[in-house]
């Protein structure tokens, strides 16, 4: 899984003049709003950035709660693949919406958790579940990774530990993630709650390849391309460093055999590797000089770039489309505070300010199309905000351009966009249970 830091997090008033103001809905697209459902429970999921949620057939994949409870709880906390709640106590599925029909795609033998983290545009699955085991070393439920494939669910393998995690995959059916050795490790990296050393690996027809590490004793792959390029981090050498505690990490390309250490913006931790696109770029975030803060990075074939920020602390790249445009979010204020979070999208050397909505003081931008159309969502910098599109210049709130909206969803956060317009969001329903939307452009379907 993709390494995780705090996120910055404000309690200010945003001034009247920091707000930009919501361009008349009018000059945008109008949008049909699908309630994709779940599978008999209260909640359905989109998880977080770096994982793809809808392809560009318009096949949308979330993790959704069935009727039955789920047996990790409350014997020990809740089964970790519980994203939406983890005291909801309900088995949640991986599943997947297409053509207007909500399919359970099933889980690992048992009475298991399941969640899906990518969808390729051929329609293959990947993801992750429990599989009804126990890690001796840790005392929680073991995770493997799962591929879905013809109506089976096929477990992944691991090195001889207990651990694996899928993570990407590709229209040629090339699966990437971790997969943990027997190795005790007490830096473990593969789904950040395991005990033992972790290995990229890359799968494929049944066969499992450990892709190496850049020195150190964990590595991680997150995303594969078209031309089997492969995006992950691994650790360099197996020293902890004062400032965070873990031996020093890269990001990474691995291609023909051979993994690229792709450097470092001047620290020694890896915060995210988010995206990687057909040219081979890559993007993320990883700390600065010092390690007391990260900034938005990006891997542009030759060299990895600090992206920086709107003065403040923290940031981070989200999403690259084909032609290099790179969104994400990025910290105001001076060079030891966070005052917001603004979304941004970063163009031939230029970080451009997406803005806020009127009364809001962030905003974050986690996904771009070739046609420049990005979505995100903008808050009061607690969790209580919409969902936002920016196309044409401007940013508007999802909600003001769906046609109708009979279930009465607020829209919070959109994820993806794929090359058809088509949105994959978050939302809320009036009783509070969050639900996974499609939005798809009037007149498409």
């Amino acid at each position: 899984m993709k390494s995780k830091s705090l996120k910055c997090v404000v309690a200010m008033t945003l001034a009247a003049s920091l707000a930009v103001p919501v361009v008349a809905a009018a000059q945008h697209s109008r949008y049909k709003l699908i309630d994709t459902g779940t599978l008999g429970g209260p909640t359905s999921f989109l998880a977080a950035e770096g994982e793809r949620h809808l392809n560009n057939r318009g096949t949308l994949i979330a993790q959704a709660d069935t009727s039955h409870p789920d047996p990790y709880c409350p014997t020990q906390p809740c089964s970790p693949l519980a994203q939406d709640d983890p005291s909801s106590g309900f088995l949640a599925h991986a599943a997947e919406w297409q053509n207007g029909v909500l399919s359970d795609l099933g889980a690992l033998p048992g009475v298991n958790d399941s969640t899906p983290t990518w969808i390729s545009d051929s329609g293959l699955i990947v993801g992750y579940g429990t599989n009804g085991l126990i890690d001796p070393l840790t005392g929680l439920a073991v995770l493997r990774g799962i591929i879905y494939k013809r109506g089976s669910v096929l477990e992944v393998g691991t090195f001889g530990g207990y651990e694996s995690i899928a993570n990407g995959v590709n229209n040629r059916g090339q699966v990437v993630g971790c997969a943990a050795t027997a190795v005790p490790d007490p830096y473990a990296q593969c789904s950040g709650q395991g005990s033992q050393q972790s290995r990229a690996f890359l799968w494929q027809n049944g066969v499992m390849l450990d892709l190496g590490t850049l020195g150190g004793p964990d590595a991680v792959a997150v995303f594969v391309n078209e031309k089997g390029q492969v995006a992950g981090f691994s650790m360099t050498d197996s020293a902890p460093n004062d400032a965070t505690g873990i031996p020093t990490q890269h990001p990474f390309l691995w291609e023909n055999g051979t993994m690229r250490d792709l450097g470092t913006i001047g620290g020694t931790a890896i915060d995210s590797v988010n995206a990687i696109n057909s040219r081979g770029q890559v993007v993320g975030a990883m700390n600065v000089a010092g390690d007391q803060s990260f900034h938005p990075f990006l891997w542009d074939g030759r060299t990895l770039n600090d992206l920086g920020t709107f003065g403040g602390l923290w940031g981070r790249a989200n999403s690259i489309n084909d032609a290099g445009a790179v969104v994400g979010w990025a910290c105001t204020g001076g060079p030891t505070t966070c005052d917001f979070t603004h979304a941004f999208v970063w163009q031939r050397g230029t970080m451009s300010d997406l803005g806020v909505f009127a009364g809001k003081a962030c905003s974050d931008a986690r996904s771009v199309n070739s046609r420049m159309q990005i979505v995100g969502f903008s808050d009061d910098c607690a969790g209580n905000g919409s969902a936002f599109l920016w196309e044409h210049g401007s940013l508007v709130d999802l909600n003001t351009l769906v046609i109708s909206n009979p279930s009465g969803a607020q829209l919070t956060i959109a994820l993806d966009i794929n090359e058809r317009g088509e949105i994959a969001a978050q939302g809320v329903l009036p009783n509070g249970d969050l639900h996974a939307f499609l939005l798809v452009p009037s007149g498409a379907r």
